[in-house]
């Protein structure tokens, strides 16, 4: 392991090239920028992927420190957020043409990915913390850009809501900082038990406060109202990206606290795991029931978004290798689904301006590339093969189904498969009315309105990795399975 100040650079970088680009009015000069920037991101951070790095930036006492590292599990996520980052930059530089202050919007993106990649390498929880901090405030511009009064009020409720959770894990590190050997990650937790001995249920409400407050991020009930509020009013980029990644900035840290600090040993069959795999099966049930009734189509995929994180979260609750397999596979798949879906709800109000699903009568017959890619991020989401949200569920189904889950992981399954119907449900009938609009339809009517390649392209690879990761899984598992390893 070595030391490396290059280790710095995915944080850096981006705030370098954000500001050059914040600056930069002519469009073909800022979107070569960011193409630029967006792709040695993601090829500085797959090179340091390749080994193992760790760097110290700053020591403020013998317990506190701002450090980072390149396990396993920030590699993981490290690699997934600089390259759909990447792919959706380029579907942005098209879509963005339509929205004032192209400029500022893509600053705050490039800024956002640093603070991301800060969060993905920490080393121990206070650098956690901080950069899951800088995430929210980088990211609220983003929500607020087009400055509507919708769009302001969402962004408010954006960050109280995510102020008010992180501020439940502050709380917890402050305890954590107390109880544990150190507030450095460690594979099993670092709980000092000597300590904790007569205050156990203590410490099982400071895990359970700071797994609700990290799990408003990723969209759980009850800190879940900010999602469906922000999603409608951002540019489509903004969404697909606050939808696929950074929900997943609060599955990132219910993941350090749960398995690398306070460890499984501590909480398996505790009354906190119980409650917390209630909240996620509510959730996902809660998600996909609303999603159906929704009329808007972005807000309708924004409450897909709050059930299908919460597969995560009820994975990860699980404590299990097929529970924990089944949620860092449920990460890629939805990460990869749900920028597809965003990305041709862009695409379509883009060309179309059409927001309303009632409006998407025939949209088959005018965008066939951009229906296809959201055809299949649908059968994805349902779960059915060879796509690869049904190699997710089947781990998740296999973790809930084993004996010491007991009665709840049998409810979490059902409760699966019913989330999985309602999505059918509410995906796919938007799939068929596109290309069967009916006998009564007015075919005369129907325009060709397909996107350039800006748009289309990113569209198609991820649709590509969508049939390919359900088709050839194995390299995914057997990644996930070497984190896996270190914990159980």
């Amino acid at each position: 392991m070595s030391g490396t100040v290059l280790l710095l650079l995915p944080m850096i970088l981006p705030f370098i090239f954000g500001l050059i680009i914040g600056f930069q009015k002519e469009e073909k000069q800022r979107n070569t920028l960011v193409f630029i920037a967006m792709a040695v991101e993601a090829g500085l951070v797959w090179y340091l992927c390749m080994g193992d790095h760790s760097f110290l930036l700053w020591q403020i006492t013998d317990r506190l420190s701002l450090a980072y590292h390149t396990d396993g599990l920030a590699k993981f996520f490290a690699c997934l957020i600089s390259t759909i980052w990447l792919i959706v930059a380029v579907f942005s530089m098209e879509y963005m043409k339509h929205e004032h202050k192209p400029e500022r919007f893509f600053m705050f993106y490039t800024f956002s990915l640093g603070a991301l990649m800060s969060l993905c390498f920490s080393e121990n929880m206070m650098t956690l913390y901080l950069s899951y901090e800088f995430m929210t405030i980088l990211t609220a511009p983003m929500v607020i850009h087009t400055g509507t009064p919708e769009a302001v009020r969402a962004g408010l409720k954006y960050l109280g809501y995510s102020f008010f959770g992180a501020g439940l894990g502050l709380m917890g590190f402050f305890f954590l900082n107390t109880y544990c050997e150190t507030t450095t990650f460690a594979a099993g937790g670092t709980l000092n038990m000597a300590l904790v001995a007569g205050n156990e249920n203590l410490m099982l409400i400071v895990f359970f406060l700071m797994a609700l407050g990290f799990g408003c991020k990723a969209g759980m009930f009850p800190l879940h109202a900010w999602l469906p509020t922000a999603h409608p009013v951002a540019p489509s980029p903004a969404s697909a990206v606050l939808s696929g990644i950074i929900t997943k900035g609060g599955v990132i840290a219910i993941i350090r606290v749960t398995y690398y600090l306070f460890g499984v040993d501590f909480l398996r069959g505790t009354w906190a795991q119980t409650a917390l795999l209630v909240l996620s099966i509510i959730t996902i049930f809660m998600g996909s029931m609303l999603a159906y009734k929704e009329k808007l189509l972005k807000r309708r995929l924004a409450y897909s978004t709050v059930s299908n994180v919460s597969y995560v979260v009820f994975g990860l609750m699980l404590m299990c290798p097929a529970g924990f397999m089944g949620a860092l596979l449920q990460v890629v798949f939805h990460a990869v689904a749900k920028n597809i879906l965003f990305l041709c709800a862009g695409a379509i109000i883009y060309k179309t301006h059409k927001t309303f699903v009632y409006e998407l009568k025939g949209i088959g017959k005018e965008m066939p590339i951009v229906m296809w890619t959201f055809a299949l991020a649908a059968l994805s989401l349902i779960g059915i093969p060879p796509t690869s949200g049904f190699v997710s569920k089947w781990y998740l189904a296999q973790g809930g189904l084993l004996p010491e889950a007991g009665v709840l992981g049998i409810v979490g399954v059902a409760v699966l498969m019913v989330s999985a119907l309602l999505t059918a449900g509410y995906l796919m009938s938007i799939v068929v009315n596109a290309f069967f609009p009916g006998k009564d339809f007015n075919y005369a009517s129907l325009q060709k309105k397909e996107p350039n390649c800006l748009m289309t392209v990113p569209l198609v690879l991820l649709s590509i990795a969508v049939v390919g990761f359900g088709i050839l899984p194995l390299p995914l598992m057997d990644i996930i399975s070497s984190i896996s390893g270190m914990i159980f």
